[in-house]
């Protein structure tokens, strides 16, 4: 749960000059700088390395240029609430209200139009980037003797609060706040709306969603190889891939932050709803990585070859081919098979031809019915296409044919494993193995037939590990294997 609320001094405010409040971090949870990078390189990756350029003209260069390339959506923007509520408060008892801030002029008037309380804005120009001293010396020269009271968050708005009549603080940084309190300036209101950092952090790596890494011990568990020195290469590869997964998932939710804002359910995740900063997402993704290939740096080399593989492939989906029609399921199902490989890389086990056959049908389906499930419940509001996606409402009867197909395939090439020397050499009953084909067209068919109820909201793999009959599925071939050894 966010923190939302107003801590008001004992002494009530008296002067009623001018009311400024900052933009990145005060009226909005987030650094519109960062976000609009973000959007630059979801719309025109290839203008990325021309920021170099635009910083070395001036900060207010760069940010007009990202700006005019990449406009944020204002209606959709992560604004503190509780400032937000204050402001409507002051502008209908009269008070005369000024946005100030550092980012671009464009993007402020878009701000200032959108919620209608402004009665002025002052930004940076292009030339000129309005912040901390120049930011004091533009409110001083606006209201003369009269002053200001001025809303901030951060070191850069120090001169400002300690220049203003009534200094007030949003989602103050701890280095600001022991700035004003060694300085002995009074802070008349505090308005905090931010989620715990650490909970944050948490729901950013998307823990849950490691079930999917379990996929790196099933070469190990299907060869019945479990000495401790494949067992302990088998777990330190997944925590790579854990580490590895964390970080592509931070930086597709950096990428997705202007979709995901305007989504109903996703403006709340972590990024999108401002309760943790752009910039410290990037540098948690960076040390997330450099962490999985430290730890990759100890198993075989092979292992490494199919970390970066993951990795490239995971961006690439992330940049481009997840809008690309039917690319994007086969590219999800080979990240699956890509993390089978990778398990029997690290740990020096043969993935048979069967295996990889296999993997790539089931994976495939279950990338599928994600797809299906999600046009599902786009049908059901009314809605005609995945925006974003490339995928229509009317395509659903389609998905349903190819997923099916390949969930049966997936059966089909099972059960030819079965007959296979593979399972003589490694089962001493392998007729009992044909007990497992039946649970896996139970389990297949269930899937499909909770995608097609609109029952299925998460991926596939993940919610196996959560539902009980899956559960009681998985179980009941482990018996049966168990049986036939």
């Amino acid at each position: 749960m966010s923190d939302l609320r107003v801590i008001e001094s004992s002494s009530p405010v008296q002067v009623r000059p001018a009311l400024c409040v900052d933009l990145d971090g005060t009226l909005v949870k987030s650094d519109t700088l960062w976000d609009s990078i973000f959007a630059l390189a979801r719309s025109h990756p290839g203008k990325l390395p021309l920021l170099p350029g635009w910083a070395l003209r001036g900060k207010a260069n760069l940010k007009a240029k990202i700006s005019a390339l990449a406009p944020l959506d204002a209606a959709h923007l992560p604004y503190n609430r509780a400032v937000v509520e204050f402001l409507r408060r002051e502008r209908a008892a009269g008070r005369a209200i000024y946005l100030a801030t550092g980012a671009d002029e464009a993007l402020a008037e878009r701000i200032a139009a959108y919620l209608v309380i402004f009665d002025g804005v002052l930004a940076s120009d292009g030339a000129t980037n309005l912040t901390g001293g120049r930011k004091l010396q533009k409110l001083e020269h606006q209201f003369g003797d009269a002053g200001f009271d001025y809303i901030g968050n951060a070191m850069t708005d120090l001169p400002l609060l300690s220049g203003a009549r009534h200094a007030m603080l949003a989602n103050p940084s701890l280095r600001l706040s022991a700035a004003l309190k060694s300085k002995k300036i009074p802070v008349s209101q505090t308005f905090l709306d931010r989620s715990n950092p650490l909970a944050s952090i948490g729901r950013a790596l998307r823990i849950h969603q490691w079930a999917k890494n379990v996929l790196l011990f099933l070469p190990l568990l299907l060869a019945h190889s479990l000495l401790w020195s494949r067992v302990s290469a088998a777990v330190e590869a997944f925590l790579c891939f854990c580490l590895a997964a964390s970080a592509t998932y931070i930086i597709n939710d950096l990428l997705d932050l202007e979709a995901d804002r305007a989504h109903p359910a996703k403006k709340n995740r972590t990024f999108a709803s401002g309760n943790l900063p752009v910039a410290a997402g990037l540098a948690l993704a960076l040390a997330l990585l450099a962490a999985a290939f430290f730890l990759a740096s100890f198993l075989p080399p092979r292992f490494l070859v199919y970390l970066v593989l993951y990795l490239v492939t995971t961006l690439a989906y992330s940049f481009a081919l997840k809008r690309i029609v039917l690319v994007d399921v086969i590219v999800l199902s080979g990240l699956y098979t890509i993390r089978v490989l990778a398990g029997g890389a690290a740990t020096g086990t043969l993935v048979s031809p069967w295996m990889g056959a296999f993997s790539i049908f089931l994976f495939l389906s279950l990338a599928m019915a994600k797809r299906f499930s999600e046009l599902e419940n786009l049908g059901q509001r009314g809605m005609t296409s995945a925006k974003g996606r490339g995928y229509l409402v009317s395509d659903i009867e389609q998905l349903r044919s190819f997923g099916t197909t390949s969930a049966y395939a997936s059966v089909l090439v099972f059960a030819l494993y079965i007959n296979g020397h593979d399972v003589t050499a490694l089962y001493r009953h392998p007729d009992r193995m044909w007990l497992i084909t039946p649970l896996m067209i139970l389990w297949v068919s269930r899937i499909w037939l909770l995608a097609s109820r609109g029952k299925l909201h998460e991926d596939p793999v993940v919610f196996a590990l959560r539902d009980l009959m899956s559960l009681l599925i998985g179980v009941g071939v482990i018996v049966v294997a168990l049986l036939s050894v």
